[in-house]
């Protein structure tokens, strides 16, 4: 039997000489090394077959499937998206990606956090991007863009405005922002404050559940102030605000310290920082800030309150989880005590007192008599200048 490399030898059996190829086979197997060569150095000749003909692309299966498919993928991608870059990067993808990634129905359901944007990468890029958002129908982009545009922008009317679009769709934090404008007054005089429309904006967002404004609406019963006063409903609006304050504690307890749900150890996770009742005394670890408010905070501190003439001598909210800068002059309250600390609302001044002013307020003999005639409450914030 001849084989490739000649006969297969038996004993006994004469040898013939082994087989090599032709003139005309060494010539075709040269002539389709070289095509392979050329093929791996120049991109011209990829897609040529073994005899240099060339070869038709392969069909692509993405181009098959239809818009409303990826456009249903990418709405759940942004409603899960955890940073800006996880909606951007898949937008860069490829040129259908990018289209189909700007369409409303995506933006509309971006999330949060894929609205975070630190103060110090602000670019038009980013205005443009939370405007499409906001432009989309997403709420949260209403109330980001607003709070950016009102105290950080200047640009009142149109923050104003995107607040008002978010809190008509009972976005809680849009509804007390704007009761915190109407408190102060914030963008105009002093005669421009409406403490009846604050408070009927702080009871909505109360209603919604929103800490702060219980807070603002109990300590706005104590005082009678925008409203008759009622000392009992007062604290009852406050005992609501820190049992919602505790049970934020504790599901963040819950979700970082699997081994105390193991053990079910209650006594150990109260006392290694959650609170109750923090109102009364008791200590609390600090709530984190919405997004918008970490934002001013940060353009704030880079730049101060207020870039115009005359606006020198604007202050910001003592309470650092807040960002609220003065839109005038003397528009926020002082302590009572000190005078060097200021709030733009009720409820910051009554969280910086617990967090941080009760162990600095000064002088020492005035706080101890204002803490023995309240209870050991904080000394009460006198109204605006």
């Amino acid at each position: 039997m001849r084989t490739r490399r000649g006969l297969i030898s038996y004993p006994g059996m004469k040898r013939e000489p082994e087989w090599r190829r032709s003139p005309e086979e060494e010539k075709t197997t040269n002539n389709r090394s070289q095509k392979r060569r050329r093929r791996g150095g120049s991109g011209e000749d990829k897609n040529l077959d073994d005899e240099g003909r060339p070869v038709s692309d392969k069909a692509d299966l993405f181009d098959g499937l239809p818009d409303d498919l990826i456009i249903s993928i990418l709405c759940k991608l942004s409603a899960t998206a955890g940073s800006p870059s996880d909606l951007v990067s898949v937008t860069l993808t490829c040129k259908r990606l990018k289209e189909l990634g700007w369409n409303p129905l995506v933006l509309a359901k971006a999330s949060l956090k894929s609205l975070v944007i630190k103060a110090k990468n602000w670019s038009d890029s980013a205005h443009k991007f939370l405007k499409q958002c906001a432009d989309s129908g997403n709420i949260e982009a209403c109330y980001v863009l607003g709070m950016i545009r009102f105290y950080c922008l200047e640009n009142r009317g149109s923050g104003a405005a995107l607040m008002a679009r978010a809190a008509m769709a009972s976005h809680a934090a849009a509804l007390y922002s704007l009761a915190v404008i109407q408190f102060n007054g914030s963008g105009g005089s002093k005669g421009d404050k409406d403490l009846h429309a604050g408070v009927a904006l702080c009871a909505h967002a109360a209603f919604l559940g929103h800490v702060d404004a219980l807070r603002e609406l109990g300590h706005c019963l104590q005082d009678g102030y925008g409203v008759r006063r009622n000392v009992a409903e007062g604290r009852r609006f406050l005992v609501q605000a820190n049992a919602r304050e505790l049970a934020s504690v504790l599901r963040s307890s819950y979700a970082s310290h699997a081994a105390w749900r193991q053990n079910h150890n209650h006594h150990h996770a109260l006392a290694s920082g959650c609170s109750l009742l923090s109102d009364y005394g008791c200590n609390v670890p600090p709530p984190e800030s919405h997004p918008a408010n970490k934002f001013m905070a940060e353009w704030f501190a880079q730049r101060g309150p207020g870039g115009g003439k005359g606006d020198e001598g604007l202050r910001l909210c003592s309470h650092t989880g807040c960002g609220r800068p003065e839109t005038r002059r003397h528009e926020f309250r002082r302590c009572s005590v000190c005078g060097a600390v200021n709030y733009c609302s009720r409820a910051c001044q009554a969280l910086h007192w617990k967090l941080v002013h009760k162990a600095e307020c000064a002088p020492m003999e005035r706080w101890l008599d204002a803490a023995a005639a309240a209870g050991g409450g904080p000394p009460e914030v006198p109204g605006n200048e």
